[in-house]
């Protein structure tokens, strides 16, 4: 019995992020501030570490979970790889961690249209409704 009543609960924010399809990000910067332009939304900028693990716990867990993707529905979401696992730099993401002076793994920015910083956070936060509740004070 309380499998269907959690079947039942559950369908419908199944059905509804189906609805929503999956989170699209950009990983090129001109192509972000583009996007973000034309749909006349903030940019939120994801500067990233492939041998760090807050950042994984972010990437597996809370940017997929239903409150992160509703929230990243709001923004146009970028991802740029500053370093590969072994700590070699990749040309982008170095232009844009010494633009955006990025001391630490992950840093996450909101920007607006014009590639402007307007808000910024270094480090992971632990859920989909704590990351939510960070984005959603910057998209008011």
């Amino acid at each position: 019995m309380k499998r269907l009543a959690a079947l039942l609960f559950a369908a419908p924010l199944a059905l509804s992020l189906a609805a929503q399809g999956p989170t699209r990000w950009e990983h090129d910067y001109q192509s972000a501030l583009k996007r973000a332009k034309a749909e006349k939304k903030l940019i939120f900028m994801d500067l990233w570490a492939e041998w760090c693990g807050p950042c994984q716990l972010l990437q597996k867990n809370v940017f997929p979970s239903p409150e992160g993707q509703a929230a990243l529905a709001k923004v146009v979401p970028f991802s740029s790889l500053v370093q590969k696992r072994d700590g070699t730099p990749l040309p982008e993401g170095t232009k844009l961690s010494e633009t955006f002076q990025l001391n630490a793994f992950p840093t996450l920015v909101i920007l607006d249209q014009n590639g402007k910083e307007v808000r910024r956070n270094v480090g992971a936060f632990r859920s989909g409704a704590e990351f939510a509740a960070w984005l959603e004070t910057a998209t008011r």
